[in-house]
């Protein structure tokens, strides 16, 4: 018998090669698998892929890709700083080498589009010109539609100040139209903890669980806020299990599969050791809860929820989304993707600490990454954690990406380490 004749690995069946890519949550891994031969991409394009798993950003300006424990870095205009995200959408600030105001913008750093956002600093400077000792340091950015396909989407900014002052910017890109900021301690809206767009409609959370639905005019300025749902009533409070210790809590807004949700996130909270720099050693996020916004009801109420529908959640002070798990790689269904985003020590410490993933069906919290990993990563710079999705249809042939720039990627996601 003729001596069987080896295949080369140029001529893999698309369907294995598929296979492959889709046991590939990194995106990187799926990068470098294209990028050994003209065939391989060329069959690959054709191939449905789930979702990768996405990146997190460090405060030294690098990317984390949590499941193959890599550090990336993607390039960004010089002296940017990233303070936030919306989806694959990069939220910068940097000083303007001109007049020294700042420069806010949103980039896709794949496609290279870039969006002028107004000077967000300058609209807090000017809602709160009588506390000029303050700084803003926390910024939430939502969109009612996705930017890849509406540009043109108007884009509604919260801000926080280190005095704990909240403000809500709504611009249509590069112009500022309408600002809110309370004028009375009394008003809640001084204290908005979360926005975000559901049904096209825009939805402020006051930390005491109060809903409120931000009307905009057709100019985009703030024609009305009103409370819909006034507090969590006999659902409040710590959950049973806590006692006997002093807890804070955290709140996020975020729609998962047609449903407007809250996640309430509590912190145990120790009392402070003689280091200052070690404070956060001792602040632990214990328990989440989830509640629905039924807004079918009379009045209007929240309801506990004790799963996702098979989604999972990445919440954030900067970026919040819900995918669902099936369709993505790497991800597991009804549970919570958390992480370290509340303000930390000066000094070099884990950006992971306090990060982890909740799984709502039996109340387990486990780490985001394991001990190892996290222990190699220092904060260093002043880059802000927040949650960044590449989308997998960047990939795509019929996107309009030729083969170069594939193997651009692949040099702008080399590894660091």
């Amino acid at each position: 018998m003729e001596a069987a004749q080896s295949t080369p690995w140029s001529d893999l069946q698309p369907e294995l090669l598929g296979l492959v890519l889709r046991h590939l949550p990194s995106l990187a891994d799926r990068v470098r698998l294209r990028a050994v031969c003209r065939p391989w991409r060329s069959n690959s394009m054709s191939q449905p892929l789930p979702l990768p798993f996405p990146w997190l950003t460090l405060p030294d300006g690098t990317f984390l890709s949590i499941p193959a424990n890599e550090i990336h870095r993607v390039p960004i205009p010089d002296g940017a700083c990233v303070q936030g995200s919306i989806d694959n959408w990069l939220f910068l600030m940097h000083k303007s080498s001109m007049d020294n105001h700042n420069v806010c913008s949103l980039m896709n750093p794949f496609s290279k589009a870039t969006l002028e956002l107004p000077d967000l600093v300058a609209v807090w400077k000017h809602q709160t010109s009588y506390y000029s000792h303050r700084k803003p340091f926390f910024y939430k950015l939502v969109v009612p539609s996705p930017l890849d396909s509406s540009p043109d989407s108007p884009v509604a900014a919260l801000i926080m100040d280190d005095g704990n002052s909240h403000i809500l910017c709504i611009s249509q890109p590069p112009i500022a139209t309408s600002s809110l900021r309370a004028r009375s301690n009394k008003d809640p809206r001084l204290y908005l903890s979360d926005v975000v767009f559901f049904n096209r409609k825009l939805y402020g959370l006051h930390g005491s669980g109060k809903l409120y639905i931000i009307d905009l005019d057709n100019d985009l300025g703030i024609s009305s806020i009103e409370c819909i749902i006034d507090a969590l009533g006999d659902i409040s409070g710590i959950p049973q299990h806590l006692s006997g210790m002093v807890y804070m809590s955290r709140e996020y807004l975020v729609e998962c599969g047609g449903k407007l949700l809250m996640v309430i996130r509590w912190f145990n909270l120790m009392p402070k050791p003689t280091d200052d720099d070690d404070v956060f050693e001792n602040t632990r996020t214990v328990a989440l809860q989830v509640f629905e916004a039924d807004l079918c009801s009379s009045p209007n109420r929240w309801r506990s929820a004790t799963e996702l529908g098979g989604h999972a959640l990445f919440v954030g002070q900067r970026s919040s989304k819900s995918l669902p798990a099936r369709e993505c790689s790497g991800y597991h269904e009804d549970c919570i993707y958390f992480m370290f985003d509340y303000d930390w020590p000066t000094s070099s410490a884990n950006p992971l600490r306090d990060s982890g993933v909740y799984n709502i069906r039996n109340g387990t919290i486990a780490p985001l990454m394991s001990g190892t990993s996290a222990a190699s990563l220092h904060r260093v710079g002043q880059w802000r954690p927040t949650w960044f999705f590449p989308p997998e249809a960047v990939w795509s042939i019929q996107s309009g990406f030729c083969s170069s720039f594939i193997l651009a990627i692949c040099y702008c996601i080399s590894l660091v380490v």
